[in-house]
């Protein structure tokens, strides 16, 4: 499984990007795709979240109504629209994919079995 990601780059806050995770490979798809983040000197956190087969998503608090995360299953890619970016969004962006979570589990990046290898955004002040 090899998962893609792009989009990232540098944009004044308030503004916005679109990142998107292109997968491929044998069954990667599994059982959804989440997007983390990690800033400078701070742990990966959790984004958001989809689930292939309903499109039903989830999202950190800190993102909700600011992010939307979608599913592209013709491209069998899955996007990240971010607005209202803000400078505490800086990080560098990864998407990874999940066999199985359930619940909290989808939240923790442990449950995720294949990363891709990130892309940066910087949102200036």
């Amino acid at each position: 499984v090899q998962l893609q990601a792009s989009g990232g780059g540098l944009v004044s806050a308030g503004g916005s990007l679109s990142l998107s995770c292109a997968a491929s490979g044998r069954s990667f798809r599994g059982h959804g795709m989440g997007w983390f983040r990690q800033a400078p000197g701070k742990e990966r956190e959790f984004v958001a979240h989809i689930i292939w087969s309903d499109g039903s998503t989830d999202y950190a608090d800190s993102v909700k109504g600011r992010f939307t995360i979608s599913r592209d299953n013709a491209k069998n890619a899955v996007n990240l629209q971010m607005n209202s970016l803000k400078p505490e969004d800086t990080a560098v962006y990864y998407c990874a994919t999940t066999r199985y979570c359930s619940g909290y589990g989808c939240y923790d990046a442990p449950s995720y079995d294949y990363w891709g290898q990130g892309t940066l955004v910087t949102v200036s002040s």
